[in-house]
């Protein structure tokens, strides 16, 4: 029996708009269309920034108060409402429905805590008397909203993503227009009926379904757009530099994200760690594990519970609840992980377990003696694929974590301080994990890394620093009018 095609609406200032064009959204597991959505035009994403632009500057004061009350409504709403989101998430993508409930869970978080965090935005005083002349100034500096916030999210974390720019850019005051992956809109969609619900002022959040080739560059050069948030791959990443000009920019390209795993680390432990860390998502998650480094005395051991946990996984229907690793997010995702693979096979890796694809499902693969040439030892995956690796010490695995143009986070499985602290030192990483996997993050953390993995910081406060300004205020007192 087919799903019903549902037809919906995408958000422009306001109004529920359907548009003159309309494509389809298809569950990954089967390629069956499950909704018709607006295809917006050029004019289309003018009209939600135009809107947006006017929204804002209409709103000449919007109390911090009411802000949080926005937010605070909205999360309750998708409190609520928290099965027809997930079933949402796991229909549109990959995610199977364990998975999508626990993005519920997370991105209602995040819109929890934008609403607290929208009450500590804070400024200073500042001692101008510090300046010899300055004895009879005073003043401080404050943070003031950027105006509008273009955003664009990706499809592997269709609702979460979205939550954390649509969530710090209202608790700072901004406007925000997003345009969500076109393969996974629908998530995006549900957010926005949580803030209508909530009351938010129309103009201050629209969704516009698309193109990216016809409307996201509209987002991204339009001069009312004063901080574009960007979250996706690195050469969609430098495309968008490019164009946006003078702007500020923040954006998260992704990683080749390694672990490092000591003689002394709790052997069990890291595996379990590390098998979820590497196929959640089915491995579509930037920061999820893709290279593993096992020092030589425990290798042979580690490798062998790994394969094994691995082949335990349940691949299969994604909204069966023992279902551990469903379909990737398009057959053409799987056939290019399959290449990569193969590739890598091609030139002297050894597959130890997986390395097969049916449909749009690739089963997770282990990969060892991985050639430093092979695409898939210094590129993205984004797959469910990992490569296991001995090495000699602790300066060597780190030598080759280094050893990538990614930077996003790593993780190190010790119970050695001065192990850990080493590596907290010389990884070139935004973030280090200490005894779990490169795949941990909190939603109210700085989230974001170095090299080729991104500009600039996300996580609620950090990203709302992004989308404010701070402005000095100085008073010169007038001491002879006493």
């Amino acid at each position: 029996m087919k799903t019903k095609v549902q037809s919906v609406k995408m958000l422009i200032g306001g109004e529920w708009v359907s548009g003159d064009r309309t494509f389809e959204v298809f569950d990954p597991q089967d390629n069956e269309p499950i909704a018709s959505v607006p295809m917006a035009s050029s004019e289309d994403m003018m009209r939600a920034i135009e809107k947006a632009e006017e929204a804002y500057e209409k709103t000449t004061t919007w109390p911090t108060h009411e802000r949080i009350r926005v937010l605070t409504k909205a999360a309750e709403y998708m409190e609520a409402h928290a099965e027809d989101f997930a079933r949402t998430i796991a229909s549109e993508g990959s995610k199977t429905i364990n998975e999508a409930r626990g993005e519920v869970k997370r991105a209602t978080q995040t819109i929890q805590i934008s609403a607290e965090e929208a009450r500590r935005i804070n400024g200073e005083t500042i001692n101008f008397d510090q300046n010899e002349g300055s004895e009879n100034r005073v003043g401080y500096h404050y943070r003031f909203p950027v105006g509008v916030v273009g955003a664009i999210t990706p499809f592997n974390d269709p609702l979460n993503l979205v939550a954390h720019k649509v969530g710090p850019a209202i608790a700072a005051g901004n406007a925000i227009v997003v345009k969500p992956a076109s393969v996974t809109p629908l998530s995006a969609l549900k957010l926005a009926e949580a803030f209508v619900h909530a009351g938010l002022p129309e103009g201050f959040l629209s969704v516009v379904t698309g193109s990216g080739r016809e409307v996201g560059e509209t987002l991204v050069t339009h001069p009312a757009v004063n901080v574009l948030s960007f979250t996706g791959g690195p050469e969609a990443g430098e495309r968008i530099s490019q164009q946006a000009g003078p702007k500020k920019v923040s954006m998260e390209l992704g990683s080749n994200s390694p672990v490092i795993v000591l003689k002394d680390a709790d052997l069990p432990d890291a595996v379990q760690s590390c098998v979820s860390g590497a196929f959640s998502a089915v491995g579509q998650n930037c920061i999820g594990v893709q290279r593993i480094y096992v020092e030589e005395e425990i290798y042979s051991e580690f490798l062998e519970e790994f394969v094994n946990r691995t082949a335990e996984l349940r691949v299969g229907d994604k909204m069966d609840e023992l279902t551990d690793v469903g379909p990737m997010i398009q057959e053409r995702e799987a056939k290019r992980v399959e290449n990569w693979v193969n590739e890598a096979l091609e030139d002297g890796a050894k597959l130890k377990v997986g390395g097969k694809r049916e449909g749009s499902f690739y089963y997770p693969t282990v990969l060892t003696d991985v050639p430093d040439s092979a695409k898939i030892a210094y590129e993205e995956i984004f797959g469910p694929v990992v490569l296991i690796t001995p090495v000699a010490n602790l300066e060597k695995a780190v030598k080759l974590s280094n050893a990538v143009d990614y930077g996003l986070q790593a993780g190190i499985f010790t119970t050695n301080l001065n192990h850990a602290f080493y590596a907290i030192k010389h990884l070139h990483v935004g973030g280090v994990m200490i005894n779990d996997s490169s795949d941990y993050r909190i939603d109210a953390m700085p989230f974001g890394g170095v090299k080729n993995s991104g500009i600039g910081r996300e996580g609620v406060r950090y990203a709302i620093e992004s989308m404010s300004e701070p402005k000095v205020v100085c008073f010169r007192l007038q001491q002879n009018l006493l």
